[in-house]
């Protein structure tokens, strides 16, 4: 037996990952002063929180759902001016792929590919509510990984 075969019955097969399909699941926008709340904006610096939130789930034999949820929140003088949130998701195929690396690859890299479409909605449905659009940074989501491992993360990213 060659060292070729010899190798080849013991090598694993290589990993596969790719995104199925993406869709909205729910989004929320809500102006609760209507339109008192456009004319105050005007000239006012709101003070916006921004969360995000991870969640996958195994979907079949070789699938998994990963949600990725963006909530913002804007005051002025402690009134709240909107409300937007969206969970976005995606569906994965994955297989072969290590236990150890599963975690990180549904909770870091694929919200990392998602990131920006549900950036874009994220900022029409503001910009849609009469308000400027909440244009998001870029997020680490590996860092955003790790702080939920650690139990530190909230979610929330600072201002």
């Amino acid at each position: 037996m060659s060292d070729e075969q010899a190798t080849t019955g013991t090598e694993q097969a290589n990993p596969q990952f790719s995104m199925i399909s993406q869709y909205v699941k729910d989004l929320s926008f809500e102006n609760p002063r209507a339109p008192e709340s456009l004319q105050k904006m005007q000239g006012n610096n709101p003070d916006i929180k921004i969360s995000v939130n991870i969640n996958a789930r195994k979907i079949g034999e070789e699938g998994y759902e990963v949600a990725l949820m963006l909530s913002a929140t804007a005051k002025v003088d402690k009134e709240t001016m909107f409300i937007a949130e969206l969970n976005y998701g995606a569906l994965f195929g994955i297989r072969n792929v290590a236990e150890d690396q599963l975690q990180p690859l549904l909770l870091v890299e694929c919200p990392r590919l998602m990131f920006p479409f549900a950036r874009r909605i994220f900022a029409d449905a503001v910009r849609d509510g009469g308000f400027p659009p909440v244009m998001l940074d870029p997020i680490d989501f590996l860092a955003l990984y790790q702080q939920q491992k650690d139990g530190a993360g909230d979610g929330v990213l600072p201002n």
